[in-house]
């Protein structure tokens, strides 16, 4: 048996979901908040997951970065906005459809079944390999995005370019020179105020307090690393 996690903070609406698809022959787990979805996801096994975004606690967007940080289940999002900015936003942040609210149950089934079928069948029950991690700060080199504490992080390309080859080489120290020919693709001559500029830039959004880095360390007279935290 198949289990869903349905996840909205309208009672009413949670209960006629769970009816529907316990007709379809799935067990249901259900939230009334996105932190609550999270412990749940992290606690069982989990097919699907239908997820409102409007919520209490933490919201979908939240929630989803949080579970992509280690589960690649299917994730479909539910909202009562229509915008195309919203559903672009949503499958931006992991999710694999998007539902509008009001909406057919019997739709809202057929694409559960659906998910479940390319999840199950392409054998997608791993944690995606594009995911880089460290502590609460994570890296996506598929999606391009990068969190902290679940919270998107906004670099700039040459910042993010930085930042990723940092990470594919968690641990390693590397010299500004190494970086910038890395990065800029070219030959470094004067690179090492160009780095630094960046990496202190890179500080002040991923680092609770830049001049004590947990995650962006220098080692002085060679270059920077990140760290790897457990």
């Amino acid at each position: 048996m198949y289990r869903v996690l349905v996840c909205d903070d309208d009672k009413a609406i949670l209960d006629s979901i769970e009816v529907y698809l316990k007709l379809e022959g799935y067990e249901v787990l259900k939230a009334q908040n996105g932190a609550e979805a999270v412990q749940l996801v992290n606690e069982n096994e989990v097919h699907c997951i239908v997820l409102d975004i409007m919520m209490p606690l933490l919201d979908g967007m939240g929630a989803t970065l949080k579970i992509r940080e280690k589960h690649n289940i299917p994730i479909i999002m539910l909202s009562a906005k229509s915008e195309d900015t919203d559903k672009i936003s949503g499958l931006n942040f992991g999710a694999d459809d998007y539902i509008t609210k009001p909406f057919n149950p019997l739709e809202l089934t057929a694409r559960v079944r659906s998910q479940i079928r390319r999840y199950t069948s392409l054998g997608s029950m791993t944690v995606k390999e594009t995911l880089l991690t460290t502590g609460s700060l994570s890296l996506d080199t598929e999606s391009k995005l990068v969190t902290l504490d679940g919270d998107p992080v906004r670099l700039t390309a040459r910042e993010y370019g930085i930042l990723e080859h940092l990470m594919q080489n968690m641990g390693r120290v590397l010299s500004t020179s190494q970086i910038y020919e890395a990065v800029w693709n070219e030959p470094s001559y004067t690179s090492d105020k160009t780095v630094t500029v960046h990496i202190r830039k890179i500080r002040e959004k991923i680092e609770i307090d830049p001049k004590n880095p947990k995650y962006l360390k220098v080692v002085w007279g060679i270059g920077y690393k990140i760290e790897k935290i457990k």
